[in-house]
């Protein structure tokens, strides 16, 4: 409960191998319905991991990866990723490639922005306005976080890719995703889909804009590309989407497109 009166809850589900953190409220909402909306999160969260897992011997992208299965034997939510993936491999000139990595069509460098945006579909379908969603760094935000009953934007920081403890940026989002990819998180197995050696683009790239799961691909793609993918940054479909990257060397920081949540 906030100082205003408000219910407010947060969350940590353990699953997709780390932790997947629930921050919400909502004026005029029982305590109850947060408390069940975020059982429903966590229930959708176990099946995404039941489903996309590349470390489950049984789930569907296991069974894809083994071509068991083929792509229109699966469900409409498999072939969602799977188009997703496409039209980012498209749009960052391959960049971003889940078809160019061993084993395999992977989907995990798109598939935990995707799954933060739906979680907060489920828990604005029950009326719940104030939203983060919180999946190890990719992030799914709605309607800011109550403060002394005034609604402010989400603060949302960027850490030193060499020292976790040290915030170098700060945005602040009321609606929107954000998604970071770094060599503190799984940046060292990030592989350049055109040489298939360690992405050496970055060091750290973060994603803003409308859409989690193109803002988790761009995030990985510029890991992957650099100042290099500047050139399909700027194309007007990802006319809403801005970057702020740190160089792989020199720890130079630099940015693309609009000034989303910046002072």
């Amino acid at each position: 409960m906030t100082s205003s009166g408000v219910a407010r809850l947060t969350a940590k589900i353990e699953v997709w191998g780390t932790i997947l953190f629930l921050d919400i409220s909502s004026p005029n909402i029982k305590e109850e319905i947060l408390e069940s909306s975020i059982e429903k999160v966590r229930a959708f969260a176990i099946h995404v991991d039941e489903v996309f897992s590349t470390y489950k011997e049984n789930s569907i992208i296991s069974q894809l990866r083994r071509k068991e299965i083929a792509i229109e034997d699966t469900s409409d939510v498999v072939r969602e990723v799977w188009d997703l993936c496409a039209h980012t491999r498209y749009l960052t000139d391959g960049a971003f490639d889940p078809w160019a990595v061993e084993g395999g069509f992977d989907p995990s460098g798109l598939v935990k922005g995707w799954a933060a945006d739906k979680c907060a579909e489920i828990l604005l379908a029950d009326g719940i306005e104030n939203i983060q969603v919180n999946a190890a760094g990719d992030l799914t935000l709605r309607g800011g976080v109550m403060e002394d009953g005034v609604i402010a934007p989400w603060a949302i920081g960027v850490v030193n890719p060499d020292s976790k403890m040290e915030v170098v940026q700060v945005f602040n989002i009321t609606d929107g995703a954000i998604a970071t990819s770094g060599t503190y998180e799984r940046g060292a197995h990030i592989v350049d889909p055109h040489s298939h050696l360690i992405a050496i683009g970055a060091k750290s790239a973060t994603v803003l804009g409308p859409n989690g799961a193109i803002a988790d691909a761009l995030a990985t793609a510029l890991m992957v590309d650099g100042r290099d993918g500047a050139i399909w940054f700027s194309q007007p479909e990802l006319a809403e989407y801005s970057a702020w990257v740190i160089d792989r060397y020199g720890d130079v920081a630099w940015s693309l497109g609009p000034a989303i949540g910046q002072d």
